[in-house]
């Protein structure tokens, strides 16, 4: 997979050097030119002196054979600026950006190129939701594009899914259950898998199907928490 990641802090070096022993091709655009001569030695994988927001500067890198482009810089706007510019002139399919700043959060979305936001405090939210929160929904994972959704819900006692079938909740078909963790196990249901009480029922959801998880999983009415 060809990667290019623009900023060379903590979090575009780690992310060159994991990718690069992962055997994937890897370019880093840094325009701190001494910050680059001293990081290239330690991580061979490809590097450019440049600035990502440039269009001169992308034009010399082949982005046409880009898959993924991670903007990872510490400056909100100079990252919102390289994904536009990496969406809109090269089409690049996956289009990752990095959110420093929480309040900047709602700007990270397609109309300026980015197919995935990440954001420290948000993810850290969901975690803390995720550990705390029985009986109501945790949104873990939202995908840009087509609008679906990763949630979980960990059965609290009383919820109408306890002791029925995946089968048996009867959910539309455009929501599913993708996982179930029971005791620190993973499991992949199928429609005969029978649900318990403290089950961690992780599922692919929409605006549209958010009542029917709602409904079968919990039966009360509830705001969905976002991450």
């Amino acid at each position: 997979m060809n990667v290019t990641i623009v900023g060379a802090g903590k979090v575009g070096t780690f992310l060159a050097k994991d990718l690069h022993e992962a055997g994937h091709n890897v370019l880093v655009i840094e325009r701190d030119e001494t910050l680059v001569a001293h990081l290239s030695h330690e991580i061979a994988c490809r590097w450019l002196v440049g600035d990502g927001c440039e269009l001169s500067t992308l034009a010399t890198c082949g982005l046409s054979e880009c898959d993924v482009l991670v903007a990872s810089t510490g400056d909100d706007e100079d990252n919102l600026v390289t994904s536009l510019l990496a969406k809109q002139e090269y089409a690049i399919p996956r289009v990752i950006a990095r959110v420093n700043h929480p309040k900047n959060h709602w700007l990270f979305t397609p109309a300026w190129g980015v197919d995935v936001a990440v954001s420290t405090p948000h993810l850290i939210s969901s975690l803390v939701e995720e550990a705390v929160s029985v009986g109501s929904i945790v949104r873990l994972l939202q995908f840009s594009r087509s609008g679906a959704r990763l949630v979980e819900v960990t059965l609290a006692p009383g919820s109408p899914a306890i002791d029925r079938t995946i089968e048996e909740l009867a959910l539309p078909r455009s929501a599913s259950v993708v996982a179930v963790v029971r005791d620190g196990d993973l499991a992949v249901p199928r429609g005969d898998t029978l649900l318990r009480e403290a089950d961690e029922v992780i599922c692919l959801t929409t605006d549209e199907t958010d009542d029917a998880i709602r409904i079968a999983l919990i039966a009360q009415p509830l705001v969905t928490k976002s991450e």
